[in-house]
């Protein structure tokens, strides 16, 4: 018996690992050569394209492809109906099939994309960055960036728990959530362990 759950309406090809505790819903497809963590939810309609590597408890909603050439740290969130993309010029009358024209997208650790959020291939969206509901994504996001609106601009910071970062004029700041302190400095933030 499995240590994972796949709803009898999905359809898992050959030569796919899916780690223990994780759920796939309804009328969802995982392809051959994906790699999906442990405690993961595919909701939905979820796709899981070739060779994508899913981490640990991520969270992917209903009607969301995640697409060859993307790749999920753990605890990533990806909202209904979010869409990610692996081509930057996709054109039908001259195809570009194959892992060699894709370009590479990289979710970190924690991030969170919002509903109906598109990501434009190849850039990094930062660890525990919040991308708005709806946002428009074409550049590399920071980490802990709230990025908001099409195109998506960089609209505050945010804590690992999500709370929004009221800094000093020190660049200090403390989320009471996470209990964690952060810094800003030149433009980027860190957690501060000290």
């Amino acid at each position: 018996m499995p240590d994972f759950k796949v709803h009898p309406s999905a359809i898992v090809d050959e030569n796919v690992k899916i780690g223990k505790g994780t759920s796939v819903w309804h009328f969802s497809h995982i392809q051959s050569g994906a790699v999906i963590g442990e405690g993961c939810t595919l909701g939905q309609n979820v796709n899981i394209g070739n060779n994508v590597s899913v981490g640990n408890f991520c969270k992917i909603q209903n009607n969301v492809s995640v697409y060859e050439g993307v790749t999920l740290e753990d605890y990533v969130f990806c909202g209904p109906s979010m869409v990610f993309t692996n081509i930057l010029l996709p054109k039908c009358k001259y195809p570009q099939r194959g892992s060699e024209f894709y370009s590479k997208t990289l979710v970190k650790e924690g991030a969170s994309i919002g509903a109906n959020a598109t990501i434009v291939c190849g850039i990094t969206i930062g660890k525990n960055s919040i991308i708005g509901a709806g946002a428009v994504v074409t550049k590399d996001v920071p980490d802990y960036a709230l990025i908001i609106g099409n195109p998506g601009k960089l609209k505050g910071w945010v804590s690992e728990a999500g709370e929004r970062l009221a800094f000093d004029e020190a660049g200090n700041a403390f989320c009471e959530k996470s209990k964690k302190s952060y810094k800003l400095t030149d433009g980027f933030v860190k957690e501060r362990l000290d």
